[in-house]
């Protein structure tokens, strides 16, 4: 499946966790909150849409294998995120996330050891690509995101994946030089401004 279309699906998290947080969590959004969260969607289209070969070639080259492993991802980041604020905002993080991951490693190596060949070809490239995974992605990234959930509503918090394509985006065109339509900068200010709308607080009813 192209990347564009699988960061597309999986950009359907923050709607999802959205429609669940109301049954779940008791989380009620505001009617400028939800016009927000299709901002969202909107402007992440828009900026992935470069990425995209829209016609007839669209959903080739990918059996319904791939579309159900981007739909599980998509389903077990969301629920995921509702299960982590009903039941872990009482849990240390650090202490948390070793759990976890302790628990993640053993499914994960026990995939590795059955279908990986386990060979592993150092090069400093590789140490640096893995020290930023571990490190800023899977600890310092996780982490945050925990203590987001705990302090704030799960629809919030989940709002902000839709700032992941563009900075990354942004990202592409400082490290790689990759072209950054003007369609994909107006996506990129209607996805922020989607943010914007979840996020903020409205403001108290005057006396």
């Amino acid at each position: 499946m192209p990347a564009g279309l699988a960061a597309l699906l999986v950009g359907l998290q923050p709607l999802l966790t959205a429609a669940f947080a109301g049954p779940l969590l008791g989380e009620r959004l505001t009617k400028r909150q939800w016009l927000g969260l299709l901002f969202g969607l909107v402007g992440i289209s828009l900026v992935l849409g470069s990425k995209l070969e829209f016609g007839t070639s669209l959903f080739a080259g990918f059996g319904v294998g791939a579309l159900l492993c981007v739909m599980a991802a998509l389903v077990g980041i969301s629920l995921g995120t509702l299960y982590q604020k009903r039941f872990c905002t009482s849990m240390p993080l650090l202490s948390g996330a070793v759990i976890q991951y302790i628990a993640a490693g053993i499914l994960l190596g026990a995939g590795a050891l059955l279908f990986e060949e386990r060979h592993i070809q150092w090069s400093m490239t590789f140490v640096l690509t893995l020290g930023w995974l571990v490190l800023v992605l899977s600890i310092a990234a996780i982490l945050l995101l925990m203590a987001l959930i705990k302090k704030g509503e799960a629809s919030r918090v989940a709002s902000l994946f839709y700032l992941v394509p563009p900075v990354t985006a942004l990202q592409a065109w400082w490290l790689f030089d990759e072209r950054l339509p003007l369609l994909g900068l107006a996506g990129m200010v209607i996805a922020i401004t989607g943010v914007v709308m979840v996020v903020r607080k409205p403001r108290p009813a005057a006396a």
